[in-house]
């Protein structure tokens, strides 16, 4: 059985870091506006728990809900215009 020849270390990159593409491409318009719906429907989703939550007199569950509606737009948002 024959030794095997370790790899050369200085053309790997550091452990922990990925190599780059060339160039990022960005995501097509029509899977971005999809990507941001699917967000916007999330978003409904946390508004009604937040509002139902409110009404029933759970505070504390009325404000996780309306804090997970803003960070489901925020993204929405975000990936529709960074891509």
């Amino acid at each position: 059985m024959e030794p095997q020849a370790a790899p050369d270390d200085a053309e790997s990159p550091p452990a922990g870091e990925a190599e780059q593409p060339a160039e990022a491409r960005r995501r097509p318009l029509i899977e971005r506006i999809g990507m941001a719906l699917v967000a916007l429907v999330m978003a409904a989703l946390f508004a009604a728990v937040s509002l139902a939550s409110f009404v029933g007199g759970e505070l504390f569950l009325g404000v996780m809900g309306a804090v997970g509606c803003l960070m489901a737009l925020w993204v929405g948002t975000l990936t529709l215009l960074r891509g």
